[in-house]
């Protein structure tokens, strides 16, 4: 069993919106701090938000400022990425990630849990 399980990824039109959930069975996400990354075919991984008892809610990426909203559910143990208003550049394999015990980061080497990632296509 994975310890991180993403779903809700799909293909969209532009200006539409989806939301990920991350499931993060065998620890808390109260005790974690659980981020989302995205990566789009030939670019690096991108950091896109975090949340976490230590450092609150993070937002990494200017492009989604605004757009994107990051939440939790610790009785259902979930993270959710509510994205709003997509655009093609949004495309890409988005994944959740948990660090355990420690504030959010940016820094994707720092996550000890991965998911297998969601894909988001967005395209008219």
């Amino acid at each position: 069993q994975l310890p991180l399980v993403e779903s809700g990824g799909g293909s969209v039109q532009p200006g539409e919106s989806l939301r990920l959930s991350c499931v993060h069975s065998g620890f808390t996400v109260e005790e974690d701090s659980i981020g989302w990354f995205r990566q789009a075919p030939g670019k690096e991984r991108e950091a896109i938000s975090c949340i976490g008892t230590i450092t609150g809610i993070m937002y990494f990426s200017d492009s989604v400022r605004g757009r994107f909203t990051i939440s939790k559910d610790n009785q259902r143990n979930t993270v959710y990425l509510q994205m709003n208003t997509l655009q093609p550049e949004d495309t890409a394999l988005y994944y959740c990630a948990a660090r355990r015990g420690r504030g959010c980061t940016s820094y994707s080497v720092l996550y000890d849990s991965w998911g297998q990632g969601t894909q988001v296509t967005v395209s008219s």
